[in-house]
């Protein structure tokens, strides 16, 4: 069984810690006008923040352009940049205000992909195996109501979720990002399994 919290191939601390300062290295010097330096940050950061928006808006062409959005807000936000949090945790809180924004625009919930679907699945803590390969109607059905469950996630749940299980934040820097505190993190994440895993009672039943 895999817990949700379960992180595959993670970079060390001390490879998160350098590479932090690296990109703060790099926004000074973007501050000062450095294209060069910008560029190398999207470079470092694009996969990450279009993973992120990805599993927000449910779809990667969307994905891409709010993507392009967020480095463009960096660039023009250099000037003001100061290096008082992560670099990370500076990022990811422009990419929050512009998924939320999107999110609220459209007027419609996020989704996520097949692919990652089964990955959300893990989020319950249920037992996927249980589930034949072979029964497509059933296999179908699942990653339907799977859908929908997470779909159903309100924003702020949802994006912790993906914080946590898939950029691997700790608590207090997903708190900054979202503006809330350490408390309120950990009681979005228990309602955020709580709900899915009520959502999808019947498949874990058997």
């Amino acid at each position: 069984m895999t817990d949700f919290e379960t992180l595959n191939s993670s970079p060390s601390e001390d490879e998160k810690i350098e590479m932090d300062r690296h990109s703060v290295a790099l926004m000074m010097k973007v501050k000062s006008g450095d294209m060069a330096a910008f560029e190398e940050l999207v470079e470092i950061h694009q996969s990450s923040v279009i993973g992120t928006v990805a599993k927000m808006l449910g779809n990667p062409a969307e994905a891409e352009d709010i993507a392009q959005q967020v480095f463009v807000r960096v660039w023009k936000s250099a000037g003001r940049y100061e290096p008082q949090a992560k670099f990370t945790t500076w990022l990811f809180t422009i990419t929050r205000n512009l998924v939320f924004n999107e999110v609220r625009r459209r007027k419609r919930k996020p989704s996520v992909s097949m692919e990652e679907r089964e990955e959300e699945f893990y989020l319950i803590e249920a037992d996927h195996t249980t589930i034949s390969p072979d029964d497509s109607a059933l296999q179908s059905e699942l990653e339907e109501a799977i859908d929908k469950a997470v779909a159903d996630l309100p924003e702020k749940q949802r994006m912790a979720v993906v914080l946590r299980r898939y950029e691997e934040m700790p608590y207090e820097e997903i708190g900054k990002v979202l503006d809330i505190t350490v408390p309120a993190v950990k009681s979005l994440l228990f309602r955020a399994r709580s709900q899915l895993k009520e959502s999808l009672r019947q498949y874990m039943e058997e």
